[in-house]
C-alpha cells in the first residue's frame, strides 16, 4: 500500500510540475520580448528575473538530489536576481528550459521506495516528499507571480489561462455533459 500511495503521489507531483511549466510558458508567450524585463517598481522582480532565480535553485535542488546538497556551494543566488543588458528573451526561454530539465531528470526517475529516502538542502535533512513539496511551493509562488505580471501587463488583451470570468457555470454545464457523455459511451461489457 505504501508504494501504490508513493507511485501515486511521484505521478502526480510530476503532473503538476507540468501543469506549472506550461502556466508559466502560456503566461510568457503573450509578452513582447521586453515585457519579459518590465519591473513595477524599483523592489519588484521582472519576468526574466524571476526565471532566472527559478533556474539557479532549480540547478542547485535537483542536480545530484539524491546524493549532494540542495544548495550547491557554486550557487551564488543573489546574482539570480541580477540582469545586464544583453540578456534576450532567449536567454531567458534558455534558463526556463533547463532548469525544468533539471527537475524532470531527477524527478522522473525516482522509485516510490525512495519517497521516504534522506535528501539534503542547506544541510538539513528532508524526506524526498518533503524536498519536493517544498520546490513545488516555491515554484508555485513564482509561477503565480509570472501569471500576475504578465496579466498586468497585457491588461485587456490578456488570454485567460483558466476558466474565463463570468463564464464558470457555461464551462461546468459543458464539462458536466462531456463526462455524461463519456459514460454514455461505455457499455456495461467495456467496463471489464
Amino acid at each position: 500500500m505504501a508504494d501504490e500511495l508513493a507511485k501515486h503521489y511521484l505521478e502526480n507531483v510530476i503532473s503538476e510540475f507540468r501543469l506549472l511549466k506550461k502556466q508559466g510558458e502560456r503566461a510568457m508567450e503573450q509578452l513582447a520580448d521586453e515585457e519579459l524585463f518590465v519591473t513595477l517598481d524599483p523592489e519588484s522582480n521582472s519576468i526574466a528575473i524571476l526565471v532566472k532565480h527559478l533556474a539557479g535553485n532549480m540547478r542547485s535542488r535537483w542536480v545530484d538530489f539524491l546524493t549532494g546538497d540542495g544548495e550547491k556551494p557554486d550557487r551564488f543566488r543573489d546574482q539570480e536576481f541580477v540582469l545586464d543588458d544583453t540578456v534576450t528573451r532567449e536567454d531567458v526561454m534558455r534558463w526556463w528550459e533547463q532548469g525544468w530539465g533539471h527537475v524532470f531528470n531527477a524527478l522522473e526517475p525516482l522509485q516510490p521506495e525512495e519517497a521516504t529516502r534522506t535528501v539534503i538542502i542547506r544541510q538539513e535533512p528532508h524526506t524526498v516528499v518533503q524536498a519536493i513539496n517544498r520546490q513545488l511551493t516555491h515554484y508555485a509562488t513564482h509561477i503565480g507571480q509570472i501569471v500576475f505580471l504578465a496579466k498586468h501587463l497585457k491588461s485587456a488583451n490578456w488570454k485567460t489561462l483558466s476558466v474565463p470570468r463570468g463564464q464558470s457555470e457555461q464551462f461546468n454545464q459543458q464539462h458536466f455533459e462531456r463526462l455524461k457523455a463519456k459514460a454514455d459511451q461505455e457499455t456495461p461489457l467495456s467496463r471489464y
